[in-house]
């Protein structure tokens, strides 16, 4: 990578790591669809007046279904699914999970012809597997139902996530990553807004409160996936997915030295 990608992982690798933490707070204010709502139109917002300011053209190119499609599974499905199962299954555990996002990647990348596993790979992908289950598979308390859906949601969440970051890769590489993660999330928060019949905002949010959601919204969602969604152009979607790999390493460390998990 160049010293240019090798900064855009640094900075995607600690926000996202640091994200889990924001999540929290923000789901005891808003509850799971209402953070996924706020964060996805201050997400497409954000970088849209960023755009304008720096007077950046935008080009929307290849009709809405390919930013539908981003906006179901890298953004709806995968944020939906982390946010319900952060407060479940503990920010540690659920970055843990989170490390499947490259494995799974890898093997849909495969299994539509994209990319090939070397023998190496085969063997990483089954090593991280095993990883997976073994400290997901027995944990330090008895497993209780709702840890056991809340690490089920979750598993979903980053097989949306992989299926989003494969389609990118596979049908977006004219489109540029500005484009991709504001029609993106756009089209997330779209999806998302009719489930606020069934999950309302709560009352009474604070100030702070909507603080958390401007942190996941433009730090967090706007710089880093459009930083995300170019390295996946210019290095492809399985190297540039090895950030979460990171990202599981710095959540793991934010919930024991921070959080006391």
């Amino acid at each position: 990578m160049t010293p240019r990608q090798f900064a855009s992982y640094g900075y995607i690798s600690l926000a996202w790591g640091l994200s889990f933490l924001v999540i929290l707070k923000a789901v005891a204010a808003f509850g799971e669809v209402g953070t996924t709502v706020l964060r996805c139109f201050t997400a497409a917002g954000a970088l849209l007046l960023f755009a304008r300011a720096t007077g950046r053209r935008l080009d929307f190119r290849g009709g809405v279904f390919p930013y539908v499609v981003i906006g179901a599974t890298t953004v709806a499905g995968q944020l939906l699914g982390l946010n319900y199962a952060a407060p479940r299954v503990g920010t540690a555990m659920s970055a843990i999970i989170v490390a499947t996002i490259p494995l799974f990647s890898m093997a849909i990348s495969r299994a539509v012809g994209f990319e090939t596993l070397s023998a190496a790979r085969l063997a990483g992908l089954a090593l991280g597997v095993a990883g997976v289950v073994l400290l997901v598979g027995f944990p330090e308390a008895a497993p209780t139902p709702d840890f056991l859906i809340g690490c089920a949601v979750c598993a979903g969440a980053c097989l949306c996530a992989a299926s989003g970051n494969v389609f990118a890769a596979t049908r977006m590489r004219g489109v540029g990553a500005f484009e991709t993660t504001i029609g993106g999330f756009f089209a997330g928060g779209l999806i998302c807004a009719p489930l606020l019949l069934l999950q309302p905002f709560p009352a009474g949010p604070r100030a702070v409160d909507f603080v958390w959601i401007v942190i996941l919204g433009a730090a967090m969602s706007a710089a880093t996936y459009a930083l995300y969604f170019r390295l996946v152009a210019e290095i492809g979607p399985t190297r540039a997915v090895t950030v979460e790999f990171v990202v599981t390493a710095v959540a793991v460390l934010v919930g024991a030295l921070w959080l006391g998990e």
